[in-house]
């Protein structure tokens, strides 16, 4: 069993695994290059929001296999958790990853272990990663060993999922690979699965490009239906009904830092094969301009519009607004002249009018927006916000309401796919 592991970035899935690794015995040193951060995680507070999380940094922390500063140390493995954003041409910036490699150079020792967990574009670990570690003078994959094993878990289950979610490691060499399925096995109760690096990288881009290409079938099927008159939601739960189909819902659009980036990385790694996905991120990446030009047609004759956007999380129940199409919304109808109310329980942060109360988000508003699905927005008291507002239209974005329900308390009720404009009784004449 290794002794001490380092592990670099703190963010979504580098905090969990330092706290998890510390859970299971591991002696662990969490950097991170904001001292904000590290200070607030040395005092027991979070800097982003998990079920469970804060409970089990405390249990870290107080066994004392836990700590945290804004350098390296001496570890016998070193994981690298870094965020790997897309730029504005679409290929990965590869700086973060570049900079965490390059900041543990001097704490590597003969028979140090290297992974990187960032998601990263194929062949990073072999042209970019590689390249600096080689600074150390070591021989690699005979004196230092690096793997890549992609994380694999879904927020607000993180710490379940790494424990019960099957690994995939790819490591430079069959030694590589077999000392870091050891680390792995300290904590990892589901299988562990062997590979070479390459194809390790590209397994995280292939299950985030399969879902955004689903997601992309959703959204282009809800297009179709507010042209066609049919209930999209209705449609895909009865098609989901074959055993050999499961279509995603639609929405907003896509976000987090994984479905909306990652399958960018294959279309810059082999454009010319790589079609049927770069339409796939097309349209994702065009729906929240869809919905804004939806939400115009409801509220744009209105004078001085106002209207209020219900989440700016990506998804529901968490706090994570990397590439939120609610934010992509929010934006095409401010740059159109429109007034946004905002109301999100589970984000904090400076957003302009930006409310703590969903009655005052609905104050003088002229239409409802739910562009997240959390559980909160289901049990509101949507009577309570109607008397708040200036006009009572709701759209939502997610289907998470009872448009009946809706319509009985004087709504005027819209829905991504026309689900909530037809009545049951108009299906049969196609209208």
């Amino acid at each position: 069993m290794m002794l001490k592991v380092c592990v670099v970035g703190l963010g979504y899935i580098g905090l969990p695994t330092a706290i998890i690794f510390a859970k299971h015995g591991v002696q662990v040193h969490g950097v991170d290059v904001n001292s904000t951060v590290v200070e607030a995680l040395n005092n027991g507070e979070l800097h982003l929001e998990e079920p469970g999380l804060k409970e089990a940094l405390h249990e870290a922390l107080t066994c004392g296999r836990l700590s945290f500063s804004t350098e390296p140390t001496l570890a016998d493995a070193f994981i690298i958790s870094v965020q790997t954003p897309a730029l504005a041409d679409h290929t990965a910036d590869l700086s973060f990853v570049k900079a965490a490699a390059a900041s543990i150079v001097p704490y590597l020792m003969r028979g140090s272990l290297v992974i990187v967990e960032s998601t990263v574009p194929p062949k990073t670990v072999e042209e970019v990663v590689i390249p600096i570690l080689l600074q150390s003078k070591l021989d690699i994959g005979n004196e230092l060993y690096v793997a890549h094993s992609p994380e694999r878990v879904i927020p607000g289950n993180i710490l379940v999922e790494m424990v019960t979610n099957t690994r995939i490691v790819g490591g430079i060499n069959d030694r590589s690979t077999e000392k870091a399925i050891e680390l792995y096995r300290s904590f990892v109760r589901a299988n562990i699965i062997g590979t070479d690096i390459r194809t390790a990288e590209m397994v995280k881009l292939m299950e985030n490009t399969y879902r955004d290409i689903n997601i992309a079938y959703a959204n282009e099927l809800a297009r179709i239906a507010e042209r066609i008159g049919f209930d999209i939601w209705e449609a895909i739960s009865l098609a989901n009904t074959h055993p050999r189909v499961h279509i995603q819902q639609p929405g907003p659009g896509v976000g987090g830092h994984c479905i909306a980036v990652d399958p960018w990385f294959i279309v810059s790694s082999a454009p010319e094969q790589a079609r049927l996905i770069a339409m796939a991120r097309t349209i994702n990446a065009e729906t929240p301009m869809h919905i804004a030009h939806r939400i115009e047609g409801i509220v744009g004759e209105q004078e001085k519009p106002v209207v209020t956007a219900f989440g700016l999380a990506y998804k529901g129940n968490i706090d994570d607004t990397r590439e939120s199409p609610s934010l992509s919304v929010i934006k095409i109808l401010k740059d159109k002249g429109f007034i946004i109310n905002i109301y999100d329980p589970h984000v904090e942060g400076d957003f302009q009018n930006k409310f703590n109360c969903p009655y005052d988000a609905a104050f003088g508003s002229d239409c409802i927006v739910i562009l997240t699905d959390h559980e909160v927005f289901k049990d509101m008291n949507y009577s309570k916000i109607k008397d708040q507002m200036r006009i009572p239209n709701l759209f939502d974005t997610r289907n998470i309401l009872d448009a009946a329900a809706m319509r009985e308390l004087g709504y005027r009720c819209f829905g991504f796919g026309p689900a909530w404009q037809i009545e049951k009784g108009e299906r049969s004449r196609g209208l």
